[in-house]
């Protein structure tokens, strides 16, 4: 383990921090003033093994304060935790140190196991974060170690070497066009453009053009001739979005551009050949679609060569830990700004919110948690309201929710994720026999469908779900949680770490 690394020109301060570390089997290695920290820091630069777990540092030191020291070390190395010490009167500077990153600060006098606590929950934190590197630069196109999710990258590899037309399917915001340019990017056809339309998002009158093109003066406004987006998608791939909106009359042109190959530009005469890959995606059930004669037979069996189901985010709690310090990193880089770390009892809390907006709403709850969350560190109480509003109380609503398909069963999922909190400890016997029935209609789901993982699938979520809503209970706390439980701490250790709960 890299050892913590405290700076103060106080040497009885070292010398009780030293001891106090070594006890709790903690390396230490100290240093008097800043030009030191920055000297060594340069040397251990080839080593990162040779660089500090943490960093405690006082404010006031000869030669160079605590904050201009934090402000260096973030500046080269951001993930860092740094503890700032600081006597009373130094409080206001200790504020303004959040401002700079630090994690927490210490003042001084201190009480020394709580001075041993707070390092201890920045070694955690900083090993958490190094983890949460490592899988982020592993998985940098899409995140999701839920098995559900492991179907979707299997069958992405599958597909690799294939220019087979796919229909991906999943709920609005779930990440279709993440998919989408996954298959893209793992084709034969990955050099050539990748060209995306929501053909829900364009009026009716101009997606014909928008796809097809047009030529000059075949209407008003048309002053010169315009490649769609299927001649800009020459030679790679095309992703339709939410075609379960094309208008009927269009869906007569897309058809026969999958049967031939071949379309018109809008007033064109002249055939042009289309080499491209169509990727669609929806939200809706065609095949219903069909049925009420809004969607021709004949295109959705075009299409619907291989179907890829993408889970909705409730479905695949487990990721979600992962997802959100991904979206907070992003978040951070894209503001300019320090990225922020998240408590266990944030993320647990997180983990049982039913995200009727899927992922693109946890990308958007990191986002507003960049700009909102007062502190370095986001705690349970710093999460917006809408997701304050599933407590504990309501997991079984919750997890019954996790098996609903369609969109009656999506709308009461967003209903039971906003309704008031249940009255704590109590939960009703209708709640308890919706899960099970919740339960029973998944597993039916699974098993219909001739998968043969359907215990692990099951029993994965299942222990995902319980721990994390223990751990919400005990505001993240392992050795309560597991009490409550009625398991044993090594018990929970272990399943956190299988089910990738970290």
């Amino acid at each position: 383990m890299k050892p913590i690394w405290i700076v103060d020109d106080d040497q009885s301060i070292r010398f009780v921090l030293e001891k106090a570390l070594l006890r709790e089997d903690l390396p230490t290695r100290s240093f008097t003033n800043t030009r030191e920290v920055l000297a060594a820091l340069e040397l251990a630069a080839d080593d990162e093994s040779q660089g500090p777990q943490v960093l405690v540092s006082d404010i006031r030191m000869p030669g160079g304060s605590g904050l201009d020291l934090l402000d260096k070390i973030k500046a080269k190395h951001p993930g860092l935790p740094v503890i700032i010490m600081t006597a009373f009167s130094d409080l206001d500077s200790a504020v303004s140190a959040f401002q700079g990153g630090a994690f927490e600060y210490l003042p001084k006098p201190f009480d020394l196991p709580r001075a041993v606590e707070l390092i201890r929950r920045a070694v955690d934190e900083s090993q958490r974060e190094e983890v949460a590197e490592e899988r982020m630069a592993a998985t940098p196109e899409m995140l999701g170690q839920a098995p559900a999710m492991q179907d979707v990258f299997r069958a992405i590899g599958r597909l690799s070497q294939s220019n087979v037309t796919v229909l991906i399917t999943g709920e609005s915001g779930s990440g279709k066009e993440l998919v989408a340019r996954a298959l893209h990017k793992h084709s034969p056809r990955a050099s050539g453009p990748f060209v995306a339309i929501n053909t829900a998002a364009i009026p009716k009158d101009l997606l014909e053009s928008e796809l097809f093109g047009h030529e000059r003066g075949a209407f008003t406004g048309a002053q010169t001739m315009r490649r769609g987006r299927f001649e800009q998608a020459e030679g790679g791939t095309l992703f339709l979005d939410e075609i379960g909106d094309m208008p009927f009359d269009l869906q007569t042109r897309l058809l026969r551009v999958l049967s031939d190959g071949h379309f018109y530009r809008v007033g064109g005469h002249n055939s042009v050949k289309a080499n491209v890959r169509v990727i669609a995606a929806t939200h809706q059930d065609l095949e219903q679609r069909v049925k009420q004669g809004g969607f021709r037979e004949d295109l959705f069996h075009r299409l619907n060569v291989i179907r890829l189901r993408l889970p909705a985010l409730r479905e695949r709690g487990e990721d979600v830990p992962a997802l959100t310090r991904h979206f907070l990193q992003q978040s951070a880089k894209q503001l300019g700004v320090e990225p922020k770390r998240i408590s266990d009892a944030a993320l647990a809390q997180l983990s049982v919110f039913a995200f009727p907006g899927n992922v693109r709403q946890l990308e958007n709850i990191c986002h507003w948690l960049t700009v909102m969350a007062p502190a370095q560190l986001i705690e349970a109480k710093d999460l917006p309201p809408e997701v304050m509003v599933a407590t504990p109380a309501e997991v079984p609503a919750v997890i019954a929710g996790a098996t609903a398909q369609g969109s009656d069963e999506h709308e009461a999922v967003a209903a039971s994720a906003s309704a008031p909190p249940a009255v704590p400890g109590t939960v009703a016997a209708a709640s308890s026999s919706a899960w099970e029935s919740g339960l029973e209609m998944e597993a039916q789901t699974l098993l219909a469908a001739g998968r043969h993982d359907v215990w692990d699938t099951l029993t994965r979520r299942f222990e995902s779900r319980l721990i994390l809503t223990a751990l919400a209970n005990t505001r993240g706390r392992r050795i309560e949680a597991a009490q409550k439980l009625g398991i044993g701490r090594n018990t929970i250790t272990r399943k956190i770490q299988e089910l990738g709960l970290e």
